[in-house]
């Protein structure tokens, strides 16, 4: 069982930056690591969490990212921040009770490869907003 602990993750700038992602809680067995803008309203978060499926048996494993963008905005010289707008990933693996660790290690592989940015067909989707032909 892993432990909530810090996290960091590179973005795709040119030069890439490192984005760290520090515990912040854990609720109904979802873990929550937040990286920090000193305004809490504008903190990325990043969570994960597992859960199985009484009926079918089958696991969840479930990772969300958020991300606002805030703004200052100022009313009668008071400024506040504000969050103009959030970019949402949520990532979902569903697993048989009988799937393997190889199995599960595949999918999560594949699924990293194909986040590639030399992959056009998922990253013009995902980052140019592009349509498929």
């Amino acid at each position: 069982m892993p432990q909530l602990q810090q996290t960091v993750l590179l973005d795709r700038r040119s030069t890439p930056v490192s984005h760290t992602f520090n515990p912040r809680d854990i609720t109904g067995g979802i873990g929550t690591v937040i990286e920090s803008a000193g305004v809490p309203i504008g903190n990325n978060r990043l969570s994960v969490g597992l859960s199985q499926v009484a009926a079918s048996g089958r696991y969840k494993a479930t990772v969300k990212l958020a991300m606002p963008v805030v703004q200052t905005q100022t009313i009668n010289g008071v400024d506040t921040p504000v969050v103009v707008r959030t970019a949402y990933a949520d990532l979902q693996f569903t697993y048989e009770s009988a799937s393997s660790t190889q199995e599960r290690d595949d999918i999560v592989a594949l699924l990293r490869a194909a986040l590639d940015p030399t992959k056009a067909l998922i990253n013009d989707v995902v980052v140019n907003l592009q349509g498929v032909y």
